[in-house]
């Protein structure tokens, strides 16, 4: 019922804005003109940059949108794609599901395929990080909506395509900002760019503090990006990014229901008591080579590393980790003719290899007198190799000035090694080669209206955990789930381009569905059990409304409904088979509206609606739906020439709602405890940011 009174309220409000602009877009001055919507521009490595020609659902999150909250958490702003869930607790522990797919990971984020630039940030365990980048150094982000993704390594989910920033200006800039808030928020930033013809430099520093509003929830996070461009021709040019991140985060762990409801604030008392966190550093860097062959052919090269060392001391042991991955990736792009038929393809390779090296120790932290976690003997000490390539290609035909139909195919082959030092065991195994297809048809109604329908298989490799037996060898009847994806949807412009609609509607089944059981505090054991079905409708608006030459109202809307569940699923005797879905909202609802001004002034409002959400696999318990609205309000003006400043003040969670930010499949419970499901999200907070930005 609550459901319903939102989708009507946002259709009742969508309605009533298109009708009053539908009214004045007879009357459209040159002042309103420039209202118009612009046509979204996408990476330049998809077969076509233009969004509208591109026969997949995509979405897209421009430098404006990442900056609407307070500029420190990414959560907000992701969320705000349909179809797209990412929850997180206390910064470093997040999951991102997309489609349901991915929904049920224990820990962190898998089964998609992120990438800064042409450095992927997945790695060779399959898990992917996206938070350690700050948003005020991120030029655009795409997010390609299951395995569509053929150039890309066709993951299930999709894939998170990350644009640096690569200069703020033409010319000379330099800025300072500073973001304060509730529970000793604090975020500093300083930024020089320089862009000039041959070349362009972007340099940042942040460092982002917060003591935490639960027990064991203090954060600290330093970093500095490099990006920019070198020897730029008519023909060539280099581009290089960089980031290196420092973090120590405090874990509270999840809760109880029962401690949820009477003291959200409390930390578990074993994370509590050891004074459990991560720390470690990590360090990006590429290098990308763009030229143009002739006037049929280019080429993208690029090379990258990506180091990561990390300690997390944990009530039951203490894990040391080192990551090491290097690779490189080169792609072919072009046109051809065939009679009077335009042609457009890629086709290149890519090659990944990391070195993973994890310890354990005893955590004696009982015995430090109430100081925390102090290191005991080695338990264990594994290595890990992962290799893989991926050949990919993709072709683009244009049978008429109408339509249009597009094909990829992607090629994976996987090879790693273990080493178990502890058992004093060696293995190599390799999983068989993987054809991942796609093929796509696009009918152009008109320049500003396109349908398509497409169909593509992906795969997720399984995580570390998920390959293992209880022993801590290589299970080799462990298979990589994978899939077909049937999709068909639409992207509009109406209104003379001030409303942009996009509506998809697919099916996904996946089998050999991978499940990691929890045989031990830090060990699972991977089977493949059945298999899930996936499927949904998505739906985004975007509106730009000129009331007067002074006003100007842009509103959006973005809403999915998914229907998630096991369709084969016997775990441990146990049958699931068509119970729903766990860790995913099959319901969510996005809505905003930004108020600015030609004097600087802006207010804006953003809401979101989450339904409930399964917490175990057996459908026996679940997360109440929750309702979150921000407001914000600031000012952007000039102090002097080229000197400018923008200051801003929000409220977050405005209602001051009791949610679960993030929650834990599957809990296990401990002797007499209930399970531990529930990350707590912040009650109501607020916070303010001061900015100077000089241009020379």
């Amino acid at each position: 019922m609550l459901l319903k009174k939102y989708c009507f309220f946002l259709s009742a409000l969508l309605i009533l804005q298109n009708i009053s602009a539908q009214k004045k877009q007879n009357k459209t001055t040159d002042s309103t003109k420039t209202e118009k919507l612009k046509e979204v521009v996408i990476s330049p490595l998809h077969i076509d940059t233009n969004l509208l020609n591109t026969p997949a659902a995509i979405g897209i999150l421009s430098k404006k949108d990442l900056l609407q909250n307070n500029t420190t958490d990414i959560t907000t702003v992701i969320n705000t794609i349909p179809g797209v869930f990412m929850q997180s607790s206390n910064f470093t522990t997040s999951r991102i599901s997309i489609r349901g797919i991915g929904a049920r990971t224990t820990y962190g984020t898998n089964k998609i395929r992120a990438f800064y630039g042409s450095i992927p940030l997945t790695s060779g365990n399959s898990e992917t990080v996206i938070d350690d980048i700050d948003l005020e150094n991120l030029n655009q982000i795409e997010i390609i909506k299951g395995p569509l993704s053929s150039v890309y390594g066709a993951g299930l989910g999709g894939a998170i395509l990350i644009s640096p920033q690569l200069s703020k200006n033409n010319g000379q800039s330099a800025g300072i900002s500073t973001v304060f808030g509730s529970y000793g928020l604090l975020k500093n930033s300083l930024n020089y760019s320089i862009d000039e013809k041959t070349g362009s430099l972007n340099i940042s520093y942040h460092n982002l503090k917060t003591d935490g509003w639960r027990e064991n929830s203090a954060y600290n996070r330093e970093g500095v990006t490099l990006a920019g461009e070198l020897f730029r021709k008519k023909n060539s040019k280099l581009t290089y990014f960089s980031n290196y991140t420092y973090l120590k985060a405090y874990i509270p762990s999840s809760i109880s229901k029962e401690v949820f409801n009477t003291n959200p604030k409390a930390g578990a008392p074993t994370w509590v008591a050891s004074k459990g966190y991560k720390e470690y550093k990590s360090v990006l860097g590429g290098l990308a080579y763009d030229f143009k062959i002739n006037d049929n052919l280019n080429n993208s090269t690029s090379v990258f590393i990506n180091y990561k060392d990390s300690n997390e001391p944990r009530p039951f042991d203490i894990l040391r980790q080192y990551t090491f991955a290097t690779g490189a990736r080169t792609q072919f792009s072009g046109d051809f003719k065939i009679g009077k038929i335009k042609n457009q393809f890629i086709a290149g390779v890519e090659y990944f290899t990391d070195t993973y090296n994890g310890n354990t120790f005893q955590n004696l932290y009982q015995q430090n007198n109430g100081l925390g976690s102090l290191q005991g003997n080695q338990l264990t000490e594994t290595d890990q190799k992962r290799h893989f390539y991926n050949i990919f290609s993709q072709l683009r035909t244009l049978l008429s000035e109408q339509f249009e139909i597009q094909a990829g195919l992607n090629y994976n082959k996987t090879r790693f090694d273990l080493t178990n030092y502890t058992q004093n065991i060696n293995q190599e195994y390799s999983y068989d080669g993987i054809f991942s297809p796609q093929v796509s048809f696009l009918y152009k109604t008109n320049s500003l209206q396109t349908l398509y329908f497409s169909v593509s298989r992906g795969f997720s490799l399984p995580a570390t955990e998920e390959t293992l037996t209880s022993e801590g060898t290589i299970n080799p009847d462990i298979k990589p789930e994978n899939g077909y994806n049937f999709e068909v949807g639409g992207k509009f412009y109406f209104l003379n381009k001030k409303l942009y609609t996009e509506i998809s509607l697919y099916r996904m089944e996946i089998k050999d569905l991978l499940v990691a059981k929890r045989v031990g505090d830090d060990q699972y054991l991977g089977t493949n059990a059945g298999k899930t079905s996936h499927e949904g409708i998505e739906i985004t608006l975007n509106h730009n409304w000129p009331i007067n030459r002074f006003l100007t109202l842009n509103s959006y809307a973005a809403g999915s409904i998914g229907n998630y569940k096991f369709k084969e699923f016997i775990d441990n005797g146990n049958d699931f088979s068509g119970n729903k879905l766990t860790g995913v909202a099959p319901q969510k609802i996005n809505a905003g509206i930004i108020v600015n001004t030609n004097f600087g002034i802006y207010l804006s409002a953003d809401y979101q609606f989450v339904g409930e959400i399964q917490l175990n696999d057996a459908n026996t318990a679940y997360s109440d739906s929750y309702d979150i609205l921000n407001l914000k309000t600031g000012y952007r003006f000039e102090i002097l020439r080229g000197l400018t400043s923008h200051i801003s003040a929000g409220v977050n969670n405005v209602t001051n709602e009791k949610y679960a930010s993030l929650i834990l499949p599957n809990a296990v419970p401990t002797g007499n405890s209930s399970p531990r499901y529930y990350y707590p999200g912040l009650p109501v907070n607020y916070y303010g940011t001061v900015s100077l930005n000089y241009l020379f």
